[in-house]
């Protein structure tokens, strides 16, 4: 049965989306920044040649490197301002929590609330710039090697200014998607860092489909194995829409209480979702992924072959490949490892279980207290399981199929989790802020009627 905010939900109308004045201003806001992303990602860095530069694209084209220019709308191929993306941000992030598990001194200034977030944020600050500087050196000196021995130069005058420049601009480009992002989520709709995210691969959505059809129409892709593919999409959304509304939801108890009916009995459910991690796994290991790669695709531009550290880099390029069974395994590994971290972060069962026992509530048949903690850590673990094996299939599977189909574009389960794990966010919470200006007119209402009978 519908809760009542669902059914309230359900009753939301455009001519109410048009009275919600704050919610168009986030919306319009949202988009704007947005639009300023996507104009960024045109911008290229100083000292590179972009017409020589797309000329060495389509001719290195592949690998590993391509499955990250999906998540950044094609400014990593362009070699923009913002090639990095938010990725660095991102690795950081993931240094600083799990060094804030590991460490007590983070710890503890987790625990100061307001004050020890800030912190934390500055730390992660410190750490976005310093990964940047690494990847964005490497990057460098890639540029200047690519294209050597084909007579194209990317780099229009090689050397430490070039290397300088391209690293400060880097920088300066990664920390404004930062603080774009953190303008999305204080004064716009969702998590800007996703949606920021999300609208890269959006971007690079329609080059893919036109490909794909233009495949269809040349010959060079079977119609049959089309037709397939186009369902394989729509079976996989649809799947990913259902698990990432599935919830295991544990029946709470509270003590009876008198009512004009008697004593009755409070209920409610405990909602655990099956994906409690969200789409935070394949970003956190797509991330960490993404600067040894970095590293060991742009310095492969300079190495020989002959020395022991060329052969390494060469052969670790090789094995790292796009869809190769090691690049898979470690995407794999990294993905359930963090679907069990970032469910350990969001959910603290310890907590859960104090806060029931604070309240009188308690799970029928459980002891309150440390064997509620036990049976909610139980719980969790059990369905942490299938969702950390949901989304290693649901990144995993697109990958194999690509590799093993010889499909020539890249088509991952990884983006279209991320779009519509963060579609589905976003619309949530524009149906939140529709909710709370629906109940202040209400409110208003109340308080008129009230107003004209005293």
């Amino acid at each position: 049965m519908a809760s009542a905010a669902d059914q309230m939900a359900q009753s939301i109308s455009l001519a109410k989306f048009a009275k919600a004045t704050d919610l168009k201003k986030r919306l319009w806001f949202t988009i704007g920044v947005l639009i300023v992303f996507r104009l960024l990602s045109y911008v290229p860095l100083p000292g590179v040649d972009p017409t020589a530069l797309g000329i060495l694209s389509q001719r290195t084209s592949g690998g590993v490197l391509d499955f990250f220019n999906t998540f950044s709308g094609g400014s990593l191929s362009r070699m923009s301002l913002i090639a990095l993306g938010v990725m660095p941000y991102i690795t950081a992030s993931i240094v600083v929590q799990l060094a804030t598990s590991l460490s007590p001194q983070l710890a503890a200034i987790k625990k100061e609330g307001e004050s020890g977030r800030k912190k934390l944020n500055q730390y992660t600050r410190y750490g976005t710039v310093l990964l940047t500087a690494i990847q964005g050196y490497f990057i460098a000196v890639g540029l200047e090697a690519l294209g050597a021995n084909s007579g194209v130069q990317a780099v229009i005058e090689p050397g430490f200014t070039f290397r300088i420049a391209a690293v400060v601009s880097l920088i300066g480009g990664t920390m404004f998607l930062m603080w774009l992002g953190e303008q999305i989520t204080s004064r716009g709709i969702g998590n800007g860092v996703s949606l920021i995210i999300m609208a890269g691969i959006v971007a690079h959505l329609p080059t893919t489909l036109i490909n794909l059809l233009e495949g269809g129409r040349s010959g060079s892709i079977d119609p049959l194995r089309l037709i397939g593919i186009i369902v394989a999409v729509i079976v996989l959304i649809l799947f990913i829409c259902f698990m990432e509304r599935a919830q295991r939801r544990i029946l709470i108890q509270y003590p009876k209480r008198a009512t004009l009916r008697g004593m009755q009995a409070d209920r409610s459910h405990l909602p655990l979702k099956l994906n409690t991690a969200g789409v935070i796994p394949p970003i956190f290991a797509s991330s960490l992924l993404l600067m040894p790669l970095t590293i060991s695709q742009f310095a492969g531009q300079r190495v020989a072959g002959e020395s022991a550290w060329g052969d390494f880099i060469i052969s670790l390029n090789q094995y790292l490949q796009h869809g190769s069974p090691v690049y898979m395994l470690l995407y794999g590994a990294g993905i359930v490892f963090f679907s069990f971290f970032y469910t350990a972060v969001v959910f603290n069962p310890e907590e859960t279980a104090d806060n029931l026992k604070r309240y009188g509530g308690f799970i029928p048949g459980i002891r309150p207290g440390k064997n509620t903690e036990t049976y909610l850590d139980y719980v969790l673990t059990r369905i942490t399981v299938i969702g950390a094996a949901y989304l290693t299939i649901i990144c995993l599977l697109p990958e194999y199929l690509v590799s093993a189909l010889q499909i020539p574009f890249y088509l991952g389960g990884t983006s279209l989790l991320i779009v519509v794990n963060v579609t589905m966010d976003t619309v949530t919470q524009i149906q939140s802020h529709l909710l709370a200006h629906q109940y202040g007119d209400l409110i208003k209402k109340a308080k008129l009627k009230g107003g004209r009978l005293r």
